[in-house]
């Protein structure tokens, strides 16, 4: 019995040895351990300066995810190109044209005499005129009231400026201008579309909608997809989403607009504890930190530690201030950790304000309760069939 109590006392020993050895080991994972990923308190180690060169660590707040917010939105069409509610049908140079004069008896320049033979026989004091080009300097020909500009008009402007030449010449003239063929008021349709076009614009007063519609739609699903609008020197990007959603944003197309219609297969990758570890698409939209932890199968209770959320990103060296110089890339963005702690009820407010981006890996780690547990496990492992050679051998 000697015998056995001593190694009885051995083995608890070993034991209490073993349990000191565990417990100063929650703080820091041993590397050894098996594991998904870095544990909270060894990422909170190797951010800080000169563990890591260039890296920082950032905890999210309110007025973060708010500046986040701010500088990842995307502008409003609406806003970004400014028009009028209804169009404004410029003629430009290359544009063929007609011109007819009407004129009340007594005729003075205008009779019934038809200039057009096309036009046939009449009986009306009207004048067809052929139908011409406008010039590159921007000009048409009339008779009696010489060469008239029709730079930056409307067909209505161009009718009122002829008239004007015309008044003490004619007798009470009317004139209407049509558009024959038009080369300068297009648009340019371009992208994921089943159809790339370049569409004539008409007095009607052509939108957005009615380009890509004009195209043949997009090729892919419509959350998914982006139009860029490119006007003179600005050029702005929203999610198809969002046009459709808001009637305001199908805004008037303008001659020489190009819409690029741009499929954005945006994606972030999850791991750690979490319910699922994988890449997870999302909407052209954008989507926050919220809405992708729940995509994600949120956090494991048995496992995740709710302070250790971290989201590991290529940000904007403009957005960051990690309090350390940081190491920026040829495009200007610096690697940043952005760190969430969830025990916070505070943070469910601020993730969903949290702006999640293309690439964005957001990991959850172990708690220090799982990480106990799954130790306390492996030296169980070990230490049982120790203990049972021995008890074997003192049965014996």
């Amino acid at each position: 019995m000697n015998t056995e109590n001593h190694f009885i006392r051995i083995g608890l020993l070993l034991a209490g040895i073993m349990l000191i050895s565990a417990l100063s080991g929650c703080a820091t994972q041993p590397d050894w351990v098996s594991s998904s990923g870095a544990s909270r308190e060894q990422i909170l180690k190797k951010s800080e300066p000169g563990q890591i060169g260039g890296i920082g660590l950032v905890g999210v707040d309110d007025t973060l995810a708010r500046k986040l917010f701010e500088a990842k939105k995307l502008g409003q069409f609406a806003d970004i190109f400014p028009s009028s509610s209804t169009n404004n049908y410029i003629i430009g140079p290359g544009d063929v044209i007609d011109v007819t004069i009407w004129e009340a008896p007594p005729a003075m320049l205008f009779g019934a005499i038809v200039l057009d033979p096309s036009a046939g026989p009449t009986t009306t004091r009207g004048v067809t005129f052929p139908e011409q080009m406008v010039t590159s300097d921007s000009t048409i020909a009339i008779p009696f009231a010489g060469r008239v500009s029709v730079r930056e008009r409307t067909a209505q402007e161009i009718e009122r400026e002829i008239i004007v030449r015309l008044y003490g010449k004619a007798n009470q003239p009317q004139v209407l201008v049509r558009v024959i063929k038009n080369n300068t008021s297009n648009v340019t349709i371009v992208g994921e579309v089943n159809n790339s076009t370049l569409m004539a614009l008409t007095p009607k007063g052509e939108r957005l909608l009615d380009a890509l519609a004009i195209s043949g739609g997009v090729k892919q699903s419509i959350n998914r997809m982006a139009v860029q609008l490119s006007r003179a020197n600005v050029t702005a990007t929203m999610a198809l989403d969002s046009v459709i959603r808001d009637p305001k944003q199908n805004i008037l197309l303008k001659p020489g607009d190009v819409i690029t219609a741009l499929y954005q297969p945006q994606s972030f990758s999850v791991l750690g504890a979490t319910g699922k570890n994988e890449e997870v698409l999302f909407e052209a939209q954008g989507i926050s930190l919220a809405q992708a932890l729940a995509r994600s199968g949120g956090l494991a209770d048995n496992r995740a530690d709710a302070r250790g959320v971290f989201i590991f990103r290529f940000e904007d060296a403009k957005l960051v201030d990690a309090g350390h110089s940081l190491t920026a890339g040829a495009d200007g963005t610096v690697p940043v950790v952005y760190q969430v702690d969830l025990r916070d009820p505070a943070s469910f407010f601020v993730t969903q304000n949290f702006p999640v981006q293309n690439r964005d890996v957001i990991y959850v780690a172990n708690s220090p309760e799982a990480e106990f547990n799954k130790f306390m496990k492996l030296l169980i492992s070990v230490a049982m069939p120790g203990l049972t050679i021995n008890r074997m051998f003192l049965l014996n």
